[in-house]
């Protein structure tokens, strides 16, 4: 069986259509999003639809995520501790689960897959060679997108009066959380004796949270759809100070992508 596989090995039917996440994030359509704060709020009447799609790409995403976990399981034959590797299988088995229940939260939601494109950032994440810096780049900055993605779901699901979604999303949410965990122990005890590697890793982590806040899609103010869940990051194994440093990542990128949708205006006025 090959190791480490690029993203064109990904094994996907003729449902899915993939997309670039720079044309995700810099698509002129998205321009307003950053001042939609209200996107995920009853009171929008178009917050159906981006539930819907952030549905979508939650179930992609945990597709990935198996992918990623599994991955981890086999293509290191010896950098990575056995134990590691358990912890590695352990989340796959919920990623698999979680799949499941995305595919029925998608149809209990008035969707199908394919409706939806795929990015395949999340697994680019999961192909780093190096065991440290994949777990970094998948527990500590694609779950932890999950837990933030989740928990802003599930109150969504409260506030709509949808007790299916608020539960499943609950349920998800308390794996994620543990999936982060994980991470973060393994992280420390990893480059425990070697700070220069866990120097190198947080680096490559605020480069993937930077991308995973999408432009503005997450932050800490009003106009951020998807709020950084401070408690559940808190119970992952975030310290105070990362979680702040992690707040001023999700700003410098919208900051960004509202410069680049600014200049974009400028040139198709003159």
């Amino acid at each position: 069986m090959k190791r480490m596989l690029t993203v064109d090995d990904l094994a996907r039917d003729e449902r899915f259509e993939r997309i670039r996440i720079e044309e995700v994030v810099f698509d002129p359509r998205r321009a307003h999003l950053g001042k939609r704060e209200n996107a995920f709020k009853q009171s929008d009447p178009d917050s159906p639809d981006a539930a819907r799609a952030l549905m979508h790409g939650i179930f992609v995403g945990e597709i990935q995520a198996l992918e990623g976990a599994g991955r981890t399981c086999y293509d290191f034959e010896d950098e990575a501790p056995f134990a590691l590797k358990l912890d590695m299988a352990r989340q796959a088995w919920d990623e698999a689960r979680h799949v499941e229940i995305s595919v029925k939260l998608t149809e209990h939601m008035g969707s199908e897959i394919g409706e939806f494109s795929e990015q395949t950032l999340l697994f680019e994440a999961a192909c780093n060679e190096d065991p440290v810096l994949r777990l970094t780049g998948v527990n500590r900055a694609l779950e932890g997108l999950a837990i933030d993605v989740f928990n802003t779901m599930r109150d969504f699901g409260a506030e709509t009066g949808d007790p299916v979604l608020h539960f499943c999303e609950d349920w998800m949410l308390a794996d994620e959380v543990t999936h982060v965990k994980m991470g973060s122990d393994w992280l420390r005890k990893l480059t425990e004796n070697d700070p220069e590697r866990r120097k190198q890793a947080f680096e490559f982590q605020r480069t993937v949270d930077k991308l995973f806040s999408f432009g503005g899609f997450r932050g800490e103010s009003e106009d951020n759809p998807i709020h950084l869940a401070r408690r559940f990051r808190s119970m992952a194994g975030f310290s105070e100070d990362e979680i702040a440093d992690l707040v001023d990542i999700a700003a410098d990128a919208q900051r960004e992508a509202e410069a680049k949708f600014a200049a974009a205006g400028t040139a198709a006025t003159d």
